[in-house]
């Protein structure tokens, strides 16, 4: 231990010049020494590796898991279980994937991910969490179905990193950022990471970023489908950062729920110019968002 603490007095020297910022190497989660306080639930931080982003027909390679105890406040206490497997997708892995992940075909040959475990550690998660849910759920529900069954949130896009003074909100730039770093791109190495990042305060406000986190996905969203909006008006809906959806044919754009009454009154004024009651409004709340029952282009 020694010779950490001598580098750790050099970097901290080195630091406090203003000359240099010194990046160290993540470190393991410490469990809390005392007990909770507070009512605790059980979350799991889910990252998988695989063939390709498409759930239909790449498949997963790799799949890390944490599972950990949290208390309402948002302050994780300890760490239940893990789990990291690799997986035979019975086809050469893209050399893309190999070259991204250090996965290789030797890696995962013979290599399977036990079912019956998986569902196990999932089973009780009150919250799955991944840094790109979109892509994890996606992934994770077409495998195996129990996660379709639960609340998903977002690391990556339902914690205000950008408010808080990020500019990267990739995994590897938020640890860069505090002054951290990881062996970035296996499964539970991101896990681990993403651990760390949740279990901290965010870097202006103080409050965990777990908490946040969770207050975000709690809330519902609506999904506002301008069906049947002029042609001549897709540049001003573009502009509000509406979305294409190849598969409906139409424009969509997804928004707190409190926001209706103003997107309903947007475009009747500036895209229908008058009075719609038929609008299409989809609710979603954590148990659907990022899953394929509600990919536009699903």
């Amino acid at each position: 231990m020694e010779p950490t603490h001598a580098f750790d007095a050099i970097a901290d020297a080195l630091e406090t010049t203003g000359a240099y910022r010194v990046l160290r190497q993540i470190r393991p989660f410490v469990d809390s020494a005392e007990p909770p306080d507070e009512p605790t639930f059980i979350g799991l931080i889910v990252d998988t590796e695989t063939t390709g982003v498409d759930h239909s027909r790449d498949a997963v390679i790799e799949l890390g898991m944490i599972k950990f105890a949290y208390g309402a406040s948002g302050r994780v206490y300890r760490v239940l279980e893990t789990l990291n497997q690799l997986q035979d997708p019975g086809r050469p892995i893209p050399p893309e994937i190999t070259r991204l992940t250090g996965i290789s075909d030797a890696d995962v040959a013979g290599q399977a991910i036990d079912d019956a475990a998986v569902h196990a550690m999932v089973a009780d998660a009150a919250v799955v969490i991944a840094h790109n849910a979109s892509f994890d759920r996606q992934m994770c529900e077409t495998r195996w179905p129990v996660f379709a069954e639960k609340n998903w949130a977002c690391s990556c896009h339902q914690v205000p990193w950008r408010d808080e003074g990020h500019e990267g909100l990739k995994l590897g730039y938020l640890l860069m950022d505090y002054g951290v770093f990881h062996k970035g791109h296996r499964a539970i190495d991101d896990c681990r990471a993403l651990l760390a990042l949740l279990a901290a305060p965010l870097k202006t406000s103080k409050r965990l970023a777990l908490s946040c986190l969770l207050e975000t996905a709690r809330k519902p969203t609506v999904r506002v489908w301008a069906a049947g909006s002029p042609i001549a008006q897709k540049d001003v809906l573009k502009g509000r950062s509406y979305r294409w959806s190849g598969r409906r044919r139409c424009w969509y754009i997804d928004i707190a729920e409190d926001r209706l009454d103003v997107e309903r009154a947007f475009l009747c004024r500036e895209i229908y110019q008058r009075e719609v009651h038929d609008l299409v409004a989809d609710r979603i709340t954590a148990r659907d968002r990022f899953s394929v029952r509600t990919n536009p282009e699903a």
